[in-house]
């Protein structure tokens, strides 16, 4: 088993068992509403600009004749 398979099904596991709290009636995570909103909103942008940043943004003319002569190459667009 990969490590990713191992994180995905503790997460799938952890989300089944708030889920069954939830519907009877516990409250398994300690935290209000206005602090889930932010922690989610805060993850949302932590991830979009890890994307952004990490993905090959090409802003320069050379950069970019160099993406299209890679995709030639590729035999794409």
């Amino acid at each position: 088993m990969t490590k990713g398979t191992i994180i995905r099904t503790v997460v799938l596991f952890v989300a089944l068992v708030n889920q069954i709290l939830v519907m009877g009636g516990k409250s398994p995570l300690p935290f209000e509403d206005a602090e889930v909103e932010m922690f989610v909103s805060t993850a949302l942008t932590a991830v979009a600009s890890l994307i952004a940043w990490w993905k090959n943004n090409s802003i320069t003319k050379e950069a970019q004749e160099a993406d299209a002569y890679m995709w030639e190459l590729k035999g794409k667009k």
